[in-house]
């Protein structure tokens, strides 16, 4: 009978992890525009603008470490995601604001039946949503490229509805703007679990893991992150949004 040999995990994980904290790290300039923005001052003071979006120090503010994340930063973000993926020829991202989401849950499709006007939704291969329910982030990922609606929650809750929600809203969108009915048993909705993807462990980072996750997700690469990771990631999510530049 022949000897099965125990497979071993590969160092190159370990490896890969040490690069990404080496790269993670922020120079000393970085750090002193970072102070200066966390710093006192008026918090409705503006200190950048794009996307139609005004960011204040108050907004910057929430990304000081055990605050939560606002709308305004979180949509910011995003779309710096986007202009990244359009840029560096990663796939074609859409991304939906925070404000979609109760939109559609509240007012169905005719209520957001507008907010893909002159845009081809189908034609792109990652759409991105933020999701909000009372004081936690979460996302919803859809890649038309495998017919597939993922919830990612850094807690391990499950978004079923969610999911079935979000199909519905496609199906009504391609009908309407493509006059083509989805398959729904083509399509997969499921909720990863804690065991796939990072969790926090605290309370206050729900929001840092969204954006990060959705960072990711959107170059399609592995999510190699964990909750020790997290004040670095609010520091330069600071210096991105101050630049409108994602590092």
């Amino acid at each position: 009978m022949p000897v099965v040999m125990a497979e071993k995990k590969p160092a190159v994980d370990q490896e890969k992890v040490r690069r990404m904290d080496e790269v993670l790290n922020v120079t000393e300039d970085m750090e002193k525009e970072i102070k200066n923005a966390l710093g006192p001052g008026p918090q409705e003071e503006i200190l950048t603008s794009a996307f139609k979006l005004h960011i204040t120090r108050g907004d910057i503010h929430t990304l000081e470490n055990g605050e939560w994340l606002n709308d305004e930063v979180i949509n910011f973000y995003m779309n710096l995601l986007v202009e990244r993926n359009n840029k560096k020829g990663y796939p074609a991202l859409h991304v939906f604001s925070t404000f979609f989401y109760p939109k559609l849950k509240h007012g169905g499709y005719c209520s957001v039946k507008r907010w893909t006007r002159g845009i081809k939704l189908f034609e792109k291969e990652i759409i991105l949503i933020p999701i909000h329910q009372k004081v936690h982030w979460s996302l919803i990922v859809i890649d038309l490229r495998k017919q597939s609606i993922i919830y990612l929650d850094s807690m391990g809750q499950t978004g079923q509805s969610i999911c079935e929600t979000i199909f519905e809203y496609l199906q009504n969108e391609s009908k309407t703007r493509r006059n083509i009915e989805l398959d729904p048993l083509e399509w997969k909705r499921y909720s990863m679990t804690s065991k796939e993807i990072p969790q926090q462990l605290n309370g206050s980072d729900c929001g840092i893991f969204t954006c990060q996750y959705a960072d990711y997700i959107s170059r399609d690469q592995p999510l190699t992150f964990s909750q020790k990771h997290m004040p670095i990631f609010r520091k330069r999510m600071v210096w991105e949004i101050l630049h409108s530049h994602v590092l």
